[in-house]
């Protein structure tokens, strides 16, 4: 299994794309915009407790107030907002919390009228982006997340991933961390921690610690609402959560960016440090990779599968819903449960690709197809699960009922990835989203026409797949008119990016004509 990440960068955002063996798994946008992503620390203002929901909204400077439920306060509330109250005013200068007296634990099941009040200062931290209607989801219960470990400040709990199943590694990370963790401060050991020693372990929180450090002392003179610690960027972050051995390449077409995850590959491995190479072709980094195909055919409403079976995604503000069909499968196996098993299993590894891919989240129904015999469900579910174990987003997979629907929760904790596939109709019929390419041949006829008298000796023409085909296939093709007219030869290079109704001409130093 080999593991690529491919990093584009333009002037508005960083897209990421992970591909396993060639197949895009995972993509994901940094917008420059986004000042509110999961895991930024904010200094905020209790606006007003609601109790009949038992949660407060809080300003924290976006348009809709967050949301903070009393069970996301964590028990050690009041020494919280006791040590932000004294660091804001200056009176606290040891951010250290070791000689911190703590304050008594908040019930467990108590009233937020009872622990906030409105206009009160309290840090915070965004744990679901604002989605849709909605603003930010937040907790008070603080945590810095590493490489290898994560600090939760005002705790004194040291616990290990449950994805480490060997008992005898859980009890020499609790022993190792137990060494190094300073008062005041839990620890969460997280995966890839496994086999690390102590001296890796140690570098880790102190960075964390260093982190909490600087955001203490931005309190001080912050304002109020304001973000006073911020995710590490999002390749970093990304690395950090999912970098592993299986990883071949890591492909950067941004200088700068290049040399900021160079630097941080050699800091958590470097040993991998020189899979981080800097891409410099002319042909657009995503096009290269086969990345722009892909993400045209999987991210429509219908997605095709091996096979001839497809899949059909539905869209509601309460659920997603996902509708498994056989197509052509039907005839091919021996008897109609044997076809039914086979576009299954097939159907499940392409769906929890597709939940990863687009971010899908809350409650998803997948109607596969019926199956009579018990043994051909559970090996079903048991597909399914062992296809998702990959998935970073906390989830939990149903067995199938008898009509042969399973249902699926997935966190959601930021808006879902969508791409629009289909576009406007160009002669606006209807609000029909249809194409047809010999409108815009006119066009681009009339245009290469106008630059044919300006002499230039070469012409290069980048256009949509589908319209490169039209202008080039048969004989006479469109292009071949254009040289037995005009005594000038057009090369035509397809470009996956580009809208069906995009194209430029290009001179031979690859300079852009208008």
């Amino acid at each position: 299994m080999e593991k690529e990440l491919i990093i584009r960068s333009s002037s508005e955002n960083v897209d990421f794309a992970l591909l396993k063996d060639g197949k895009l798994i995972e993509l994901q946008k940094d917008e420059d915009s986004n000042d509110f992503s999961v895991g930024d620390v904010f200094i905020a203002k209790i606006r007003k407790a609601v109790p009949g929901l038992n949660a407060a909204f809080v300003n924290v400077g976006y348009e809709k107030d967050a949301f903070l439920h009393y069970h996301d306060l964590g028990p050690k509330l009041p020494s919280l907002l006791k040590f932000t109250k004294r660091v804001s005013a200056g009176r606290l200068k040891d951010f250290s919390l070791k000689d911190f007296p703590f304050e008594k634990d908040i019930e467990k099941d108590g009233k937020i009228a009872d622990v906030l009040k409105s206009n009160q200062s309290l840090l915070v931290q965004i744990v679901k982006e604002p989605i849709s209607t909605k603003g930010p989801r937040i907790s008070s219960e603080l945590s810095i997340a590493g490489r290898y470990i994560v600090l939760v400040p005002f705790s004194n709990r040291i616990s290990i991933s449950q994805k480490i199943e060997d008992r005898e590694e859980k009890d020499r990370l609790k022993r190792l961390v137990k060494s190094i963790t300073p008062p005041g401060f839990g620890i969460i050991v997280r995966t890839v921690a496994q086999g690390r020693k102590v001296a890796e372990l140690d570098k880790d929180l102190q960075n964390l610690l260093g982190r909490w450090t600087a955001m203490c002392k931005k309190l001080h003179k912050a304002h109020h609402p304001s973000k006073v610690l911020g995710e590490m960027n999002k390749a970093s972050s990304i690395l950090r959560d999912i970098f592993n051995d299986t990883f071949t390449s890591i492909y950067v077409d941004d200088e700068e960016l290049f040399i900021q995850i160079k630097d941080y590959v050699q800091e958590i491995a470097p040993k991998k440090e020189s899979i981080v190479k800097l891409y410099q072709s002319k042909i657009p980094i995503f096009e290269k990779f086969g990345i722009e195909r892909q993400i045209k055919t999987s991210f429509g409403k219908t997605v095709s599968m091996a096979k001839g079976a497809y899949l059909v995604i539905e869209h509601t503000e309460a659920l997603h819903v996902i509708d498994v069909n056989s197509g052509n499968r039907s005839n091919k196996a021996s008897n109609q449960e044997d076809t039914a098993l086979e576009v299954n299993l097939i159907a499940a590894t392409e769906m929890a690709r597709q939940l990863r891919l687009r971010d899908m989240g809350g409650i998803i129904v997948v109607d596969f197809i019926d199956m009579t015999n018990s043994e051909n469900r559970q090996k079903l579910f048991n597909h399914l699960r062992d296809e998702m174990k990959d998935d970073r987003a906390k989830h939990k997979i149903l067995p199938p009922s008898k009509f042969g629907l399973i249902q699926i929760t997935r966190q959601r904790v930021r808006p879902e990835m969508n791409i629009k596939t289909r576009e406007e109709n160009p002669n606006g019929l209807n609000g029909s989203e249809i194409e047809a390419p010999i409108g815009l041949v006119q066009r681009i006829t009339q245009d290469l026409e106008r630059l044919l008298k300006k002499d230039y000796k070469k012409l290069t023409l980048n256009t949509h797949p589908f319209i490169a085909a039209f202008l080039t296939k048969g004989f006479p093709s469109i292009r071949s008119k254009w040289f037995f007219e005009h005594k000038k030869w057009v090369k035509v290079l397809p470009r996956d990016a580009y809208t069906y109704l995009e194209y430029h001409f290009f001179d031979k130093n690859g300079n852009q004509l208008k």
